[in-house]
């Protein structure tokens, strides 16, 4: 990869990789601020203003914004996580300049007109009202709350109806002012890019973020606990989820590793078990999601309320036994399927971009393949073994339950066994 970097004065990262045999170029702007960037009045704006963006600058109309993209054969989008926001373009190589001046325009000069404002917090509201439709979005929401409760990091990242509702135009330019700083985003390209064209570009138009980094965000602890909702669904959707570690910790590629043999595949242990042996379920995985300071080790499935029971206990016994029972081979195939995913997602532009952005983001430097793929490779039984047992015995899991029967406090209770067996 020719991958190229350049630090301005103001602390403002330019990242590009060169594709040469692509006529297209991905690029975007990655903040380093999320929804965990938020006070609890807050709760949602990150959000919220990622939508805000696109709806009118002082020099485009929210219509001209979206048409200027796509009248040359580009898209644009954006989104908001724990700890990043992004807002990036897809264009023709001649085009990279104009998709610059839209992401620096929405980001440098949107207006908050009041009208628009009103406008989107009903659009808001509607997309908060889809997702509580959605089983698999609540459950997971009730499993970050459960995990850490009354904090930024275990808010939602739509916010509430009521904060929603709440937003103002000073809200928003505070919140602008306050996080989106030099120092704290990535400008990244990759595909059909000039490196020194865009930081000439990037010099041009993002001054306005000149500034101090933001404050750095509330500390997270996981706390655990359990969260059990009856609601009249076909299924009983549950997950199960532990302290995981945080980005950049040594044991991080082991975990990995474990959720990728516990639960990442058609060849997983939970997904053979649960599914294929048994029937119990039509989905069930397993996956470690990091943070800054800290990190979540997830399971989840869906079942018949009748054999929610079962699955909870399959499932513990499963993860009690893959401490002591990994393979010299499950370990083998978990590290070649890690290096395809990696290796095939170079083959994207957009993945490329995103990749580049949030390893100067999170480590301060893009981390070549070769050092990605070395740490991987240097994982073993014994600290995957390792992982798993730091995992169950860091501190009491949280539980959550989401669905129709009388027996969802009895799941819980089973699945807060897992740390009692362990220990």
């Amino acid at each position: 990869m020719s991958i190229e970097l350049t630090r301005l004065p103001s602390g403002l990262v330019v990242i590009t990789d060169n594709m040469p045999h692509l006529e297209t170029a991905s690029l975007g702007v990655w903040v380093g601020a999320g929804s965990r960037d938020e006070a609890p009045e807050e709760n949602g704006i990150s959000h919220f203003l990622e939508h805000m963006a696109f709806k009118g600058t002082t020099r485009r109309t929210a219509r001209q914004i979206s048409e200027e993209i796509e009248s040359v054969g580009g898209d644009i989008n954006a989104a908001t996580g724990v700890e990043t926001t992004a807002y990036y373009a897809r264009v023709l190589k001649d085009d990279v300049p104009l998709a610059l001046d839209v992401l620096s325009d929405i980001l440098s000069e949107p207006l908050f007109d009041p009208d628009d404002l009103n406008r989107e917090k009903n659009v808001i509201i509607q997309e908060i009202g889809a997702s509580e439709d959605t089983p698999d979005d609540i459950i997971f929401e009730q499993l970050q709350a459960t995990a850490y409760p009354d904090q930024p990091v275990g808010r939602t990242i739509m916010g509430t109806r009521q904060t929603v509702r709440s937003f103002d135009r000073k809200q928003l330019r505070a919140y602008l002012t306050r996080n989106y700083r030099s120092p704290g985003m990535v400008v990244g390209a990759a595909g059909a890019v000039n490196h020194q064209a865009i930081v000439e570009e990037v010099q041009r138009r993002f001054s306005p973020f000149d500034g101090p980094a933001a404050p750095p965000p509330q500390p997270a602890q996981f706390v655990g606990g359990t969260s059990i909702e009856k609601r009249d669904l076909e299924q009983v959707h549950v997950a199960l989820g532990f302290e995981g570690v945080k980005q950049g910790d040594p044991a991080s590629h082991s975990l990995q590793v474990f959720a990728n043999i516990l639960g990442g595949g058609m060849s997983s242990r939970l997904f053979q078990e649960v599914r294929e042996i048994r029937g119990l379920c039509y989905t069930v995985y397993a996956f470690h999601a990091p943070y800054k300071d800290t990190g979540m080790f997830a399971m989840y499935a869906g079942t018949d309320p009748n054999d929610l029971e079962e699955l909870m206990r399959v499932c513990v016994d499963e993860i009690v036994k893959a401490v002591d029972t990994i393979t010299e081979a499950e370990v083998k195939r978990a590290q070649i399927q890690m290096k395809a995913g990696l290796l095939m997602s170079l083959e994207s532009s957009g993945s490329r971009a995103e990749q580049l952005a949030r390893q100067m983001i999170i480590y301060g430097r893009p981390i070549p393949i070769e050092e990605i793929v070395k740490k991987i490779e240097a994982v073993t039984v014994d600290s995957v073994q390792a992982a798993g047992r730091g995992l169950l015995s860091r501190a009491r899991p949280a539980v959550s339950v989401l669905g129709p029967g009388q027996r969802l406090e009895s799941a819980a209770a089973i699945a807060e066994t897992l740390v009692r067996r362990v220990a």
